[in-house]
């Protein structure tokens, strides 16, 4: 995974609303061919619950004031909001030549791998995607592969407000524990995290990051 196979240009988004940004990923994946390089797309979005195609609405158990959007991700029901990195990987995994199943193994391992530069020993779930630290989720995934193109992708708590995960059923989990990196002694810089996270997503995929100058078409008038 050592060895650069392409290149992954890299997009901050900085803070958004959901909706928009879930648009021009579809748009991305909808426009993109064979020879399209790979893109990572890192936001912070405003406060939104966000359902996936199988979710259930009785896993959000009080929404309030905080908006709940249905997607076209897998997954059940999670929440976003300041304070947590979004990152959305649009990969071409025929190009990459790697399935589902090592896809979202290589996401989890990228967190993890953040996760122990701060000495934060991290580890995944046999059936229950995600990045945990003594049994409390600390990133979430929820991903969609269409015509072999990912979009969606990683949720990582790093300094945020957890009130609203006890509005809903993390995930479909009823008591699921959710923490942050700020809570388990990390730094509360996203800055930190986020540079740290970008590099070792590139490395699972080998791909060579290359900093993107400007939002996506879809975002430019928004």
């Amino acid at each position: 995974m050592d060895a650069v196979i392409g290149d992954l240009v890299v997009r901050d988004l900085g803070r958004s609303s959901y909706e928009p940004v879930w648009r021009a990923m579809q748009w991305f994946t909808d426009i993109r061919d064979e020879q399209t390089p790979d893109e990572l797309w890192a936001v912070e979005h405003d406060p939104v619950f966000t359902l996936g195609q199988a979710g259930k609405m009785e896993h959000v158990l009080a929404a309030g004031d905080i908006p709940v959007v249905h997607v076209d991700r897998g997954g059940q029901v999670t929440y976003h909001g300041p304070g947590q990195i979004v990152a959305y990987p649009l990969l071409d995994l025929r190009r990459l030549k790697i399935g589902v199943r090592d896809y979202v193994h290589r996401i989890e391992q990228a967190v993890i791998d953040t996760l122990d530069e701060w000495n934060i020993h991290a580890e995944r779930r046999e059936a229950a995607p995600g990045v945990y630290v003594a049994g409390a989720k600390v990133a979430s995934l929820g991903i969609r592969v269409r015509r072999g193109c990912t979009f969606h992708g990683l949720a990582f708590n790093v300094a945020m407000d957890l009130e609203p995960f006890h509005r809903i059923n993390p995930c479909g989990y009823q008591g699921l524990r959710v923490t942050s990196v700020l809570d388990l002694g990390g730094p509360s810089s996203l800055a930190a995290i986020k540079a740290a996270l970008l590099v070792q997503l590139a490395r699972q995929f080998g791909l060579r990051l290359q900093i993107g100058d400007e939002l996506p078409e879809p975002l430019q008038a928004v």
